[in-house]
């Protein structure tokens, strides 16, 4: 008899945005019938300014204005979060509701929900959880860099043949033999089993396969063999074979050094344009 399929387990950033919205497609369309905590953070003071002037005008002294702002913002991230259970709920998959108070800093904190929780991953959108554009020191940046699970970043928006790609496509995984590498591999295969899981090397060759499910393509000759043009390269594969995901290593290095624009992975996650895991190298449930 064969042993029952693992339930993929999630922590999903959620702020209500299109981009988080989008988020959920993502997800339920790469793990159907998962189990989402559907996370949302805040910071004070979360309510509009003219929310902010109302409840100054009906409190007498600066202590009940700041017990109505936290009142006010409990009670809307409560709500947020509840909507991104529901849409959750609503693509099949087993949601609950997860808010967190935070004052700056939600890259950390969802590493931190990951070291609690030890989910199968951190599902996140490339444009960060305010909705702004994709940069250094974004939160899906932090959070790649710094989680002990692996990290999947959506991007948004996606084109029609990216999302189509996401039911059936293969998964594409960064290969150069390292450990990192190794780790990456390991894990797109768990969490993947019913899909192909390809091992992408890039080098200044035309496109064979070794073999052994091992793919080479070719960087670009205008960047050489920079980090830059391994990225590029990984991305074009993905869209060549139009992959569900692309799936990177990292190599487990200080954060100072692994958030550096050049390296891979932080190429990997602004070039691709479809889905991008990063797996830690000594991601817990791959050892």
């Amino acid at each position: 008899m064969n042993a029952r399929p693992h339930t993929v387990c999630a922590i999903v950033g959620y702020d209500g945005s299109p981009a988080a919205s989008a988020v959920i497609d993502v997800g339920t369309a790469l793990f159907p019938r998962a189990r989402a905590w559907m996370t949302h953070m805040w910071s004070p003071p979360f309510a509009s300014e003219t929310l902010r002037r109302r409840l100054w005008a009906g409190t007498g002294h600066v202590d009940d204005f700041v017990d109505a702002i936290e009142r006010e913002g409990e009670r809307e991230a409560a709500r947020i979060a509840g909507v991104g259970v529901t849409l959750a709920k609503a693509a099949g998959w087993d949601a609950e509701p997860l808010v967190r108070r935070i004052y700056g800093g939600e890259g950390l904190e969802f590493a931190q929900l990951a070291e609690k929780f030890d989910p199968d991953l951190v599902l996140l959108g490339s444009r960060g959880l305010g909705g702004t554009a994709a940069a250094l020191g974004s939160v899906s940046d932090v959070a790649a860099h710094y989680t002990p699970r692996p990290v999947l970043v959506a991007p948004h928006p996606m084109l029609l043949a990216e999302q189509e790609a996401l039911a059936a496509g293969p998964v594409l995984v960064g290969w150069d033999g390292s450990a990192g590498a190794e780790a990456a591999y390991e894990t797109a295969v768990r969490l993947f089993p019913g899909r192909e899981v390809l091992r992408v090397r890039v080098e200044q060759a035309g496109e064979h396969d070794d073999g052994a499910g091992v793919v080479t393509v070719r960087a670009a000759h205008r960047h050489g063999r920079s980090a830059h043009s391994v990225a590029e390269a990984l991305a074009g594969a993905a869209r060549a074979r139009g992959a569900a995901l692309l799936v990177v290593g990292s190599q487990g290095h200080s954060m100072v050094r692994e958030m550096l624009l050049g390296s891979v992975t932080m190429g990997a996650l602004h070039l691709a344009h479809r889905p991008v895991m990063v797996v830690p190298r000594r991601d817990r449930a791959s050892a």
